[in-house]
This record gives structure tokens, sequence and C-alpha cells, in this order.
């Protein structure tokens, strides 16, 4: 299910920003961006946003633009920095043809510069208090969009409910229309229908082509899709599996089918759980 929420606070240091973003996904697939003075933070944000999305592939971006009173002093890592320096001459000796290493790239490598960072416990506080509330808002967005895919499955479940009620009560005639055409057949090629073993296959092949149960199932199915939609929550793992017993019982429908009627029925049932099965990967 996608979802977007930011939001800023002004600090004494600088402004903060918070921004969630999410896009469909099966799964939880989570990746937080963050400069390097809330590293040390990012544990504790990926649990607040773990403990209010299960589902989707989240992005989670936190941005600091300090103000200039509180720049800290610049530190240089001299050990750090020479090791790098005799690690790009190795390399070069190697591989005279290649660059010399700049050094501005070797000041921006990680640790090599570093900034007193203004007050880091406190960023940090702000910084998970300012992502419950994006995270609030976010899952309020969410959870607009989820009112309307609600309505969209539920077009469906109407939809598989009327063919269901309508295919239903036709089924005792089809199965008795299908065995009058068989004893016809026999009839014509057999001559009689005396022969028991004849009657008992007549029977037995009426009783696989009935497909009462299986639209019972339908109904069954349909109506705990129904219950599951109304009482809401973390709700895609279980309408997904119930997608797969629908088309599992669609499926046979139509493998037992003998008439055009259920073969349609079928065909019309399969489409709408291909269309449920596609929105329900959006939810959670």
């Amino acid at each position: 299910m996608t979802g977007f929420s930011v939001a800023q606070r002004e600090l004494p240091a600088g402004t903060l920003t918070v921004e969630l973003r999410a896009v469909n996904h099966r799964f939880l697939d989570l990746t937080v961006r963050c400069p390097e003075e809330f590293r040390a933070f990012e544990g504790a944000m990926r649990e607040k946003i773990t403990g209010g999305v299960a589902r989707g592939k989240v992005e989670c971006r936190v941005g600091f633009n300090a103000n200039a009173g509180s720049v800290g002093e610049l530190k240089l890592d001299q050990p750090l920095l020479q090791a790098l320096i005799a690690a790009a001459n190795a390399a070069k000796a190697l591989a005279p043809e290649s660059g010399d290493l700049k050094l501005g790239e070797l000041l921006r490598w990680p640790g090599v510069l570093t900034q007193a960072a203004p007050q880091a416990e406190e960023l940090g506080e702000a910084c998970l208090s300012l992502l419950v509330e994006v995270i609030k808002d976010f899952t309020a967005s969410r959870g607009r969009e989820g009112e309307k895919l609600k309505a969209h499955l539920l077009e469906r479940v109407a939809g598989m409910e009327q063919i269901v009620a309508e295919v239903k009560p036709r089924v005792p005639q089809l199965v008795e229309d299908y065995e009058a055409r068989l004893k016809a057949r026999f009839l014509e090629a057999m001559g009689t229908l005396d022969d028991d073993r004849v009657r008992q296959e007549i029977v037995m092949f009426a009783q696989k082509i009935d497909v009462d149960e299986e639209l019972s199932r339908l109904s069954a199915h349909v109506e705990e899709v129904r219950r599951i939609l109304d009482k809401g929550g973390a709700v895609g793992k279980r309408l997904d599996f119930l997608m797969q017993e629908l088309n599992r019982e669609a499926n046979t429908l139509g493998s037992k089918s003998v008439s055009v009627e259920t073969s349609r029925a079928s065909m019309a049932l399969k489409v709408l759980i291909e269309q449920m099965r596609e929105q329900i990967q959006n939810l959670e």
C-alpha cells in the first residue's frame, strides 16, 4: 500500500526533517537514510517504523540543516588520512595509469573529517519524537487508501455472491438434464438401459458433475472475505490465502462444468478473484 508523510521541526541547533514514503510490496522492505550524526539512532528508528508498518517497500529519510551558530569544530583524523594516502600510493604503484586521489575525495572519506555534533542525544530524541508524528500521519493516509481498497474489494465480493446465487438454484436441473442426455446416448448405443452397471455408471457420473459442493464452499469463502474486511486490521495475508481457496473452487467448477452457464460462471469468478488478488497485494 502506498503512503507518504513528512514533517519538520525547528531546533536550536537547526532544522530537522523526517520523511516516510512507501510503495506496494508483499512484505516489509525498510530502508533508512540519515546523516552520520543520526546513525546511532537508526536501530530505534527501525523499531518504531516496524511497530507501525507491517507491509510495503518503505523508505525513511532524515535530514538536518544545522544553524551557522551551532557548527562545531572540524576535526581531522590524521592516522586515518595517512592510511588512506598510503593505500592510494600503493594502488597507484600497481596501476600507474590510474589518476591521483584528490584531496577533496580524501576529506569526504567517512571518518576523515568530523564535526562535533550539537547535542547528539537531544537531536536523537527530537528525531524519534518527530518520527512518531510522521508514522501517525503516514498510517492515517494509508488508512484512507485502505478504505478505498475495501470498497473496491466489496464490489467484487458482491459480484461473486451474485454469480453463485444465480448458478446454485440451476445446478439440480443442469445435472438432471445431463443425466437425461447420457441415458439417451446409452439407449441409442445399446438399445436398452436395463443393465445395472449402465445405470450405476450414469448415476456415478451425474454425481461427479454435481457442483453444489463447490458453490457452497465458494459462498463460505466469500462470506469469510466479507467478514475479514469488515473486521479490519492487518488482513492482507489472510485474504491472500482465501484468494487461493476461491481460485481453487472456481477452477473445479470449470473443470466439472457440463453447461455453458457454469463455464461462464467459472470464468467470471476467476476474473473477479484475479482483480481482488492484485489489490490484496497492497493491503497489510
